[in-house]
């Protein structure tokens, strides 16, 4: 009784080497049953769609942007210089300009463009990525301009704004503009 306990034993226990042979086995014979030969499609000679006598042709493939984070952004750099005691980074030789007033702790942003007059005051709108914010700008010296304290968590918006943020102001281009450093300094140097 003794061996045939061995025996039984013996039985249970796997054996690698038959496991491998039954599984390499098994794969080949898959591997070969049912394929069947499938001829290739033939090649029908295409010939492009007209194009609509309508639609512009465009010069790029790219597809058209979709919102304002999308556009091209304007052309131009950031300059810092220290002005009178105020930290002051202007854009695209000026057509956008931050300034810290440090006495009063603010941060004044200037959107000008030539032809900017005085008069009534006008719409300006800053978009991020993450806060967007409505104006009533007074063009004051050929610039639509609004203050904000140093504080101001769109200040922080705009720093960090998926590499850029969005200057509106009515009759005039929107500018997409770049938040490179020279805006956190400004931004810094008020605080």
């Amino acid at each position: 009784m003794a061996g045939a306990a061995s025996f039984h034993t013996g039985a249970m226990k796997a054996n690698p080497r038959g496991i491998l042979t039954v599984l390499t086995a098994s794969l080949a014979l898959a591997a070969c049953a049912d394929q069947r030969m499938i001829p290739a499609a033939q090649q029908q000679p295409t010939r492009p769609a007209p194009e609509p006598a309508s639609r512009p042709q465009s010069t790029s493939n790219a597809p058209a942007p979709k919102g304002w984070a999308d556009f091209p952004a304007t052309p131009g750099d950031w300059r810092w210089s220290n002005e009178g005691g105020q930290s002051t980074a202007r854009f695209a030789n000026g057509r956008l300009v931050m300034r810290c007033n440090p006495a009063q702790r603010t941060v004044r942003i200037e959107r000008a463009e030539p032809g900017v007059v005085g008069g009534g005051a006008a719409s300006l709108r800053i978009v991020t990525q993450t806060r967007t914010r409505l104006f009533n700008a007074v063009p004051q010296a050929g610039a639509y301009a609004v203050e904000l304290p140093a504080r101001d968590p769109l200040l922080d918006a705009m720093a960090f704004s998926k590499g850029r943020f969005a200057i509106e102001a009515a009759g005039l281009p929107t500018l997409y503009v770049p938040s490179w450093i020279e805006v956190s300094r400004v931004i810094e140097d008020c605080r």
